[in-house]
């Protein structure tokens, strides 16, 4: 049985760092052909310093003990760009996501070693022996934000929500459920017709955000003007492009552990505008700073930079037979690179993923090959392999596939400044290899827009990145996956995935998923560019502040310092 479940795209995008210098081009050029496709290697002494900062140790912040942060006060906090709908089964953005961490707590979480740990729920799940039954204890001394108990029928409630509601980006991720039950008001029973071992992994996200059943059945589809759930703090309003603001919900279990009174999110998409107000100090906290800003940001005293690893990656996704948008049966289109797979082939070894992070991104980032982290318990030799930088031999491909050279492909990506930067490094790269690319900048959420529609030849766009591969993987290349903007389809990648889901050994799901990287690596729907790493400004007037692998600021229990 392969994957058809056809959900609304949820594609979460991260800036990159932004243009410097006119004659980028020709750096490019010339530093990649000097860089060729060796391992990534810090800098010299002589050169820059955020270098030997991406190679040092992870820095996630530490939590604030009470003696180190006093009540009261404000924090802002910049983001790069603008949530989407603050619907955790509606969401398609990351930072709706870091909105939500704030707002709206889960059944699990993901830890600093990105291990799940129980959160609203009390223990980790048990699974019967037929891995069809999870048996999910939850709490049911606490309520929501609007005063409604919360407990088993209630995390039910929201689960039933996220499988049938129109639009849903839940659905796919909570896999083959056929019933959801509350036992009794502690227990939650969730049937599935085969093994899903992905569950609890997607529990620990927006699947496993619970909603107040009375505010979701009151606002239905509009939800989002008004989310209510269990957290640190509760929704207060929103000026659209503007900024979102949260209150501290005096309701929350936990509401002697929040500090501040109010966090406010405020949009600032340009990357050097970010750290310029976070060093005059009106934010607090910018996220996705820029790689060539931080060398002068960990200078600065009252600033401190978290970074670490991400969980997903940045690449480039063509578009081969989604021609009607998501939602719609398959049609090949009609062109070179969507018909002939050598010709994408061509596309990935005109690319030099080293030479990319060490003259683009000043090493603080890492190529990437595949939709696993190297750090993922599920990483394996077969799954990092990676396709050599070759652009004789993407010649040779393009000219056995019969096309004429320059072949020409427009490639749609966002219109910020760091996005473009990226554009025009592919741009200059991939030409050495017989393409000439043209590059077509919309706005972020028209890019999201035709996406979903298939408006596009070729498209660049990333993710933010999940701790179960199958979150990174099924979505975006299963034949009908949510976020299957390529239109791909292929019976042998599909049968890995269902394989892999439904098993519970991981030495089997990481050979399964080495299998399925190799097929990716000979159709390339979808190439892998680099993992991005997550850096974040942070004030040292504030206390508590962390970032994990997964990419997500955690700030509800952070307080101005003493």
């Amino acid at each position: 049985m392969t994957i058809r479940t056809v959900l609304r795209l949820t594609s979460e995008h991260r800036p990159r760092p932004r243009v410097r210098g006119r004659h980028l081009a020709l750096v490019v050029a010339l530093s990649l052909t000097a860089a060729g496709c060796s391992a990534v290697e810090p800098a010299s002494d002589s050169g820059s310093s955020a270098a030997s900062a991406a190679t040092g140790e992870d820095s996630f912040g530490e939590p604030a003990s009470a003696d180190q942060v006093k009540d009261g006060g404000d924090l802002v906090m910049a983001l790069s760009a603008e949530p989407d709908q603050l619907d955790p089964a509606l969401s398609r953005s990351l930072y709706s996501r870091y909105v939500f961490h704030a707002m709206c707590q889960k059944l699990y979480d993901v830890d600093q070693d990105a291990k799940v740990v129980p959160q609203l729920a009390t223990a980790l799940p048990t699974t019967s022996a037929d891995g069809k039954t999870v048996t999910i204890p939850v709490r049911d001394d606490i309520e929501f934000a609007d005063g409604t108990k919360f407990d088993a029928e209630a995390v039910k409630a929201t689960l039933d929500r996220n499988l049938t509601l129109e639009g849903s980006g839940r659905k796919s991720e909570l896999g083959p459920i056929t019933e959801v039950s509350a036992k009794d008001s502690k227990t939650v029973v969730v049937t599935l017709s085969k093994p899903f071992a992905p569950l609890t992994a997607a529990l620990t996200d927006r699947a496993g955000m619970v909603v107040s059943p009375k505010a979701a059945k009151a606002l239905g589809d509009k939800f989002a003007t008004a989310p209510v759930c269990v957290g640190p703090f509760k929704f207060s309003k929103r000026v659209p492009q503007n900024s979102i603001e949260l209150v501290k919900d005096p309701k929350f279990y936990d509401a002697d552990k929040v500090h501040f009174d109010k966090v406010t999110y405020r949009i600032i998409t340009d990357a050097s505008i970010r750290a310029a107000n976070l060093r005059s100090g009106d934010v607090q906290i910018a996220d996705s700073l820029s790689a060539q800003d931080v060398p002068a940001l960990q200078k600065e005293k009252d600033l401190q930079v978290l970074q670490s690893q991400s969980l997903g990656y940045q690449g480039v996704t063509f578009n081969i037979a989604n021609s009607n948008g998501i939602g719609t049966p398959l049609k090949q289109l009609d062109t070179p690179e969507a018909k002939d797979p050598r010709i994408r082939q061509a596309f990935e070894l005109a690319i030099d993923r080293a030479g990319l992070v060490k003259v683009i991104f000043n090493d603080f980032n890492t190529v990437a090959c595949s939709p696993i982290s190297p750090k993922s318990e599920f990483s394996t030799e077969a799954i990092q392999k990676c396709t050599e930088h070759d652009p004789a031999k993407a010649k040779q491909l393009l000219e056995e596939a019969g096309v004429t050279t320059p072949l020409k492909i427009d490639m749609i990506t966002s219109n910020n400044p760091d996005s473009l930067r990226l554009a025009q490094a592919l741009q200059s790269m991939v030409k050495e290899g017989g393409f000439d690319l043209q590059i077509k900048p919309v706005e972020y959420a028209s890019l999201l827009d035709q996406q979903d529609r298939g408006e596009f030849a070729l498209l660049q766009l990333g993710w933010s990145g999940r701790i179960d591969p199958d979150a990174n993987i099924t979505n975006f290349v299963g034949t009908g996956g949510s976020q299957n903007v390529a239109g791909y389809t292929s019976e042998t990648v599909d049968g890995l995935l269902d394989k892999a889901r439904e098993s519970g050994d991981l030495e089997e799901r990481k050979t399964l998923y080495g299998q399925v990287v190799d097929q990716l690596h000979k159709d390339n729907p979808l190439i892998y560019l680099y993992r991005q790493r997550n850096l974040t400004g942070v004030s040292t007037s504030v206390k508590g502040v962390q970032v994990f692998p997964d990419g997500v600021v955690r700030l509800g229990f952070s307080g101005m310092a003493k």
